[in-house]
């Protein structure tokens, strides 16, 4: 569920006055990860890797409070639930969108993953979670890339987690990754926790 809040009650209420009518409310900040017990969970376990990295996006997410206010159409909402928007490759040749409820069940999230995204790409139709507060990601697995940057616009308030091919080293596997996010709903301080957090999970998946 999601419902709308007066941003004077919140502590984020001089971040939106300065930034809801931005033209360009977009930060984005960029880290390497080590993401090689990533790799072994994917490969021991038979997971997708892109899954288990989505995975831990939501349950590094579900630990910063932010991410559970977003701003949207001039308002700020407070949701109870995230998800992790996907983008993939659908039959037709096109791309899909599909949204996938997060839960700290990492069995049912894969569960949810593979039927969700097979039907998105099946059908070539997008599905959509809108009382949810959606982590956007999209990977870009064809090339390494250092960076990501994108579109600045307050069109698309949603947070986005973007990430290209990793990188295998003689004893580490690495993983840039671009985190964007509209600075109404946090500010750097909160965006460098959240990335922090999510490198833990990705050392503590088993």
């Amino acid at each position: 569920m999601k419902h709308e809040i007066d941003p004077k009650d919140t502590i984020r209420a001089q971040a939106f006055e300065l930034w809801i009518k931005s033209p360009m409310p977009m930060v984005t900040l960029t880290k390497t990860f080590d993401v090689t017990r990533l790799c072994r969970v994917s490969h021991r376990h038979g997971r997708k890797f892109n899954m288990l990295l989505c995975w831990c996006v939501g349950k590094a997410a579900s630990q910063v409070e932010k991410f559970f206010t977003l701003p949207v159409d001039g308002k700020l909402y407070r949701y109870d639930k995230l998800a992790i928007n996907v983008i993939i490759e659908n039959s037709k040749g096109g791309i899909s969108s599909c949204d996938i409820p997060f839960t700290d069940d990492i069995q049912q999230f894969n569960r949810d993953y593979l039927s969700l995204t097979a039907q998105a790409a099946n059908e070539c139709k997008s599905s959509f979670l809108n009382d949810y507060m959606v982590i956007g990601t999209s990977a870009m697995i064809q090339t390494e890339l250092d960076c990501i940057v994108n579109q600045y616009t307050d069109q698309f308030c949603n947070p986005m987690v973007m990430w290209g091919k990793y990188r295998k080293g003689l004893f580490k596997t690495t993983l840039p990754v671009s985190f964007q996010f509209h600075h109404v709903q946090m500010d750097g301080g909160h965006a460098a926790r959240f990335l922090d957090i999510l490198q833990k999970e990705m050392l503590l998946l088993c």
